[in-house]
């Protein structure tokens, strides 16, 4: 039986997550940044912007639980824009959650993990951190930043019998497009369709994700469409570009009225 902590576990991926976890008989503290959880799951108010919180999170585990063997730092929001239209306080925002929300869960944990000389990390990312469309830069750098982090760590981390996993599912349906902030008011609108639209579903992905756990995998892509864009970036780099500029030329042509 594992010890899990997940982060976001109150709704979408992560509470599909935490569902399916308890389901296999594991023990799990769901953590997000409501004041209360929505059942009787063990739950602690956690914000990933803060230190103080997640030193209180590494604190309930050690005291409760004598450890933990599984982080999943899943909590994030949706974000994206024209590099001239997206603000930088909408930067600010989505950087101080999706990358240093991970950064500072990473950091909570890791001397826990390494004293233990065991445990495993699950960062969620996005198959935007290893395809990038355009008009998502800040949403594209952040989870780009995740997967490096992911990466880093998975070296970093070896030599103490820590492993790292990192998750990049394409679009997914969940309550995601509820956190859409944000100057660019057509992309937010395109983005909240693309989640609302998608045929797959949170707890569809945590199924995958959890195997790929189980197999301790580094890289997770828990859904066709993501694994076909990153093969064709990788093997068929001159389609990958044509597709890609084929979008932003459509954007283009939006933003002018053109069509």
């Amino acid at each position: 039986m594992n010890r899990v902590l997940v982060t976001g576990g109150s709704s979408g991926l992560g509470d599909a997550l935490v569902r399916q976890l308890l389901a296999s008989g594991h023990q799990v503290l769901r953590t997000d940044v409501a004041a209360e959880g929505p059942d009787d799951t063990p739950y602690l108010q956690l914000d990933v912007r803060s230190a103080a919180d997640w030193d209180k999170a590494a604190a309930w585990c050690s005291e409760h639980w004598g450890g933990l063997d599984l982080l999943i730092n899943n909590a994030g929001i949706a974000t994206g824009g024209r590099i001239d239209v997206e603000s930088l306080a909408a930067w600010d925002r989505v950087v101080d959650i999706n990358l240093m929300g991970v950064v500072r869960g990473c950091r909570a944990f890791a001397p826990m993990f390494k004293d233990q000389r065991s445990g495993h990390i699950v960062n969620t990312a996005s198959a935007a951190g290893l395809v990038h469309p355009p008009m998502m830069s800040s949403y594209n750098t952040v989870k780009a930043g995740v997967v490096a982090l992911s990466e880093t760590l998975s070296h970093e981390l070896h030599p103490y019998g820590v492993t790292v996993s990192v998750v990049c599912p394409s679009f997914f349906k969940t309550n995601l497009a509820d956190s859409i902030q944000g100057d660019d008011a057509e992309m937010n609108s395109v983005a909240r369709r693309l989640i609302e639209k998608s045929p797959r579903t949170a707890d569809g992905i945590a199924k995958v994700v959890l195997e790929g756990i189980r197999k301790q995998q580094f890289l997770i892509i828990p859904d066709r469409p993501a694994l076909m864009a990153w093969r064709t970036k990788r093997f068929a780099r001159p389609l990958y570009d044509r597709q890609m500029r084929k979008i932003a030329r459509r954007a283009r042509e939006r933003a002018e009225g053109s069509v």
